[in-house]
């Protein structure tokens, strides 16, 4: 199988989970350094860094993703490292450039993760608007569109809602292009994937529903006549040598929430996919239990033994998923094991027959 892995980097405090059990993880600079160098050594195939301003879900200290993401491609060699950028707090023009810039120091490895926006306070709070749904996706897609205008044309126009380009150069271009990354589970997300996007980053879910969005978006592509986008799914993985362990570790994690931070981003998030035209999106159908784990990541079912695991991953392949996005309690210990024990027992594993219909969670 020839599915692709990525972890999150944890570049901002709190790890990847509300809760105050104990992890071992940290989000300092050289932490995240030698983890990316480890990462790499055992088979990751890409590192994601979130772009947090304001304090969220215990995440009080925040490490710059752009910046971290460039660094830590400086000090990998074949690591693929994708910052995550929001369109209204940035310029697309200057973001170009910078992304040019981190392609020729990466040799390639720089990749742009364009987050349309959940987190009302980080706009308001800085001075700047905050749309409506539909109209931050409308506006990411802008977005996309002037970046790779620049990145193609010698002199790049654009007029639109968002944004206006005249006759703007982009020097020097990037030496291979770079992929875009996109989040969303809305329909306005899945249509803007079949656009302009290269990869689009799905929560965590069920089998059924995360074959569901995939289908959806395949469907946006054959009629826009696009390629479509290659599939991320976010997933918490806790692999441990008995099934009751795992779970265990999980149930210590949800008795121990910082309730009081998962009540507040559980608010916040209500300005996101529940503020959809059809209701419909991430985090629409995520309860407190749900919301430990802020994308969902309980819910893809990477909890378990090795052999449990793989067999998911498995299933995922079957459905369309391309790369599976990790998170852990104890960088410091789950993500080596991971690459020592799970990434190669799934790219030695027979891929499952490809699943057309939709499937049982």
């Amino acid at each position: 199988m020839d599915t692709k892995f990525a972890y999150w980097v944890p570049n901002v405090s709190g790890g990847l989970v509300i809760t105050d059990w104990p992890m071992k993880t940290d989000w300092s600079w050289e932490y995240n350094k030698k983890l990316a160098q480890t990462a790499e050594q055992v088979g990751f195939d890409y590192g994601l860094a979130q772009a947090r301003f304001f304090g969220s879900y215990n995440a009080e200290q925040q490490l710059e993703a752009l910046s971290v993401a460039n660094a830590l491609a400086s000090h990998t060699e074949k690591l693929r490292l994708i910052g995550a950028v929001h369109p209204g707090q940035w310029k697309p023009g200057p973001i170009a450039n910078f992304v040019a810039t981190a392609d020729h120091i990466s040799k390639g490895r720089f990749h742009l993760n364009v987050v349309s926006g959940w987190f009302k306070d980080e706009y308001t709070r800085f001075g700047e608007p905050w749309l409506d749904h539909d109209e931050r996706y409308e506006r990411s897609e802008e977005f996309i569109q002037v970046l790779k205008g620049l990145w193609t044309e010698d002199l790049f126009s654009f007029n639109g809602r968002f944004y206006q380009i005249d006759q703007a150069p982009c020097e020097p271009k990037p030496a291979s292009p770079p992929d875009i990354f996109q989040g969303g589970n809305s329909q306005r997300a899945r249509r803007m994937a079949a656009r302009v996007s290269d990869w689009f980053f799905i929560n965590g879910g069920s089998l059924e529903k995360i074959k569901s969005i995939i289908d959806d978006v395949k469907g946006y592509a054959d009629a826009y006549g696009t390629e479509p986008p290659k599939i991320g799914v976010n997933a918490f993985v806790i692999a441990r040598d008995t099934e009751a362990e795992a779970k265990q570790v999980l149930e210590n994690i949800i008795e121990h929430a910082t309730e009081e931070a998962v009540e507040g981003f559980k608010e916040q998030v209500r300005q996101a996919g529940q503020s959809s035209p059809e209701g419909e999106g991430m985090w629409d159908d995520s309860d407190f239990r749900d919301l430990v784990q802020y994308n969902d990541g309980f819910k893809t079912g990477l909890i378990g033994t090795k052999e449990q695991i793989v067999e998911r991953i498995r299933q995922l392949d079957a459905i369309g998923v391309d790369l599976v996005l990790t998170g852990f309690l104890h960088f410091t210990d789950d993500l080596p094991a991971f690459g020592r024990e799970i990434i190669p027992a799934v790219r030695k594993a027979e891929p499952l027959p490809s699943v057309r219909a939709a499937v049982p969670a």
